[in-house]
């Protein structure tokens, strides 16, 4: 199945792409959001925040075909 994948804030030097840009995924059935991290390379505590077509999930999410993922890392302020 084919997932679009989005990274944000500094994840993009995990994947070699530029902020926001989509990347096309082919995935198995039955694969979760951890396994597209893991796929790209992307350390696990890297990431924050997990989006699937806007709404927050977490990382054992079963993906469906189509679904569009986005990965945020923790952000800092003050």
């Amino acid at each position: 199945m084919q997932i679009e994948v989005r990274v944000y804030t500094g994840l993009e030097k995990y994947t070699g792409t530029r902020y926001g840009e989509k990347i096309l995924i082919n995935m198995e059935e039955n694969s979760t959001t951890r396994d597209i991290v893991k796929q790209l390379n992307i350390p696990e505590e890297e990431v924050f925040s997990t989006l699937i077509n806007g709404l927050h999930k977490t990382l054992d999410t079963v993906l469906q075909e189509g679904d569009r993922v986005a990965f945020f890392p923790p952000v800092g302020g003050g």
